[in-house]
């Protein structure tokens, strides 16, 4: 019991000094710390974060700032915080260089992004920027671009409302072509024209093209002259379509078409052309002619074909062979081979001609 009391009073003496140490001790000695914590250290056994004798440790490289390499703006100034990434806020919003016109790219080589770095003071020296190879900066100025329909449309309203002329019938050609127009690209207003004037007799008009709220068309007016045209509604094809083949109705679409120098069999309802059958080929955008297209024959020439007359209580069927080709619905001429006679019916399905009652004797007859 003693030799026990003894062992006790022994260990707590030799642990007073660390349980009792101070923050600041404790500071000062982490190795300590994380032996008490771990438990024993064997002989040469290097802890986490310890540095072992004659271990030479390298001073960690410092962090270099990054360049992109392309990007897209919606202002006309090129900020270093646009440029590179980790600059502080100061730097970030330093301006650089000024972006390009409104829905314009242009590019910026790293040599120059360089110098203006370091003449503004951002990076000391040029290993401080990482380009990732890249000799240039690709950089693309946001923009709304105003397409010749949405001038033909503005010009449309503004003809209604200024002189009520309806020009739904008409197509607008701009004199030299639709010119190209971007603006800032947070405007989603309509487009609209002013200062229009219109020549009736002769269908000519001038005006300036707007959007509201764009400075860009303020600084630079955009004014367009051109002619309005008659047109018509053509059915089209949307693609290629092969000789025989059958039109659906996601192969059609109708549009308008100028009506000088058009054909006169154009099809303007597409009804007129689905589930018709392709005489040629028909091209992606071609107006497709009366004559481009037919239905469906479900009888050819020369078939063997069933005959089927049918009236109250009554149904003769005989055997014939059709004298010319048909779709569902044609009349076309059938003979029976063995009496030689010819009769008209009509296609009711395939293989398949039906006579009508009034030719009931001449069915007969045939027999």
């Amino acid at each position: 019991m003693i030799r026990s009391s003894f062992s006790l009073t022994v260990l707590l003496l030799l642990a007073a000094p660390v349980l009792g140490a101070s923050p600041r001790a404790t500071a000062e000695h982490p190795v300590a710390v994380a032996a008490l914590s771990a438990g024993p250290v064997a002989p040469g056994q290097v802890l986490p974060g310890q540095v072992s004798p004659g271990q030479v440790v390298a001073p960690q490289a410092p962090r270099r700032l990054q360049l992109r390499t392309e990007l897209t703006l919606l202002r006309d100034i090129v900020s270093f915080g646009d440029l590179i990434t980790g600059v502080g806020a100061d730097a970030a919003a330093t301006p650089a260089f000024r972006a390009p016109m409104l829905g314009e790219t242009g590019t910026i080589q790293v040599a120059r992004i360089v110098e203006a770095a370091l003449g503004a003071g951002i990076i000391r020296t040029a290993s401080e920027l990482e380009s990732h190879g890249s000799a240039q900066v690709v950089v693309t100025r946001a923009a709304r671009r105003i397409s010749a329909s949405d001038i033909e449309e503005a010009v449309r309203i503004g003809l209604q409302e200024r002189y009520g002329v309806d020009a739904r019938a008409f197509a607008l050609s701009i004199d030299g072509g639709a010119p190209v127009i971007a603006v800032e690209p947070e405007l989603t207003g309509d487009v609209t024209v002013t200062d229009l004037a219109y020549d009736a007799r002769a269908r000519r008009l001038q005006a300036r093209v707007s959007v509201p709220g764009s400075m860009a068309m303020r600084l630079k007016p955009v004014r367009i002259g051109g002619q309005l045209v008659e047109t018509i509604e053509v059915v089209v094809p949307k693609r290629a379509i092969a000789r025989g083949e059958t039109l659906g109705k996601a192969d059609v679409v109708v549009e308008r078409r100028p009506r000088d120098g058009q054909a006169n069999d154009l099809l303007g309802d597409p009804r007129a052309a689905i589930d018709k059958v392709a005489r040629r080929v028909l091209m992606a955008g071609a107006p497709l002619r009366a004559g481009d297209v037919q239905r469906e024959e479900i009888v050819a020439k020369g078939d063997l074909v069933t005959i089927v007359y049918e009236t109250r209580g009554l149904i003769i069927t005989l055997r014939g062979r059709a004298g010319e080709a048909g779709a569902m619905g044609d009349v076309v001429s059938v003979t029976n081979p063995q009496s030689k006679r010819v009769l008209q019916g009509t296609v009711s399905g395939p293989g398949r001609i039906s006579v009508q009652a009034s030719a009931a004797g001449r069915v007969a007859a045939a027999q």
